[in-house]
């Protein structure tokens, strides 16, 4: 471990800049902001990033296919609303929550 707390890739390529939390998960939560093309570690694996991912926003780490779980905590929070690739962002515009209706959600006076 490193004076972040993070663990130092297999390959010493440096700090995680992100994290697996259940080992049954299909995604990584950021742990800082992820330019697109950037190596994105965890743990002892590393993917790719498809896209800019924000701190704390969802990376796919394995394939997910159209209508599969998105898993994380090893519990479903949502379905994949189309396929989504390895590396890709993970977020209201390609999953949809199960459990609430966040893709409709509104902001603003009287909401």
């Amino acid at each position: 471990m490193n004076s972040t707390g993070f663990r130092t890739d297999k390959a010493g390529q440096g700090a995680s800049n992100a994290v697996l939390l259940s080992p049954n998960d299909n995604v990584v939560v950021a742990c800082r902001l992820v330019r697109a093309g950037e190596r994105v570690s965890f743990g002892e694996r590393a993917i790719i990033a498809a896209n800019d991912v924000e701190t704390g926003h969802k990376i796919a780490c394995l394939p997910i296919a159209r209508g599969r779980p998105v898993i994380k905590y090893s519990a479903p929070i949502g379905s994949a609303l189309r396929e989504i690739a390895v590396g890709e962002h993970v977020h209201l515009h390609n999953m949809r929550s199960d459990y609430i209706a966040a893709t409709i959600r509104r902001t603003g006076p009287g909401t």
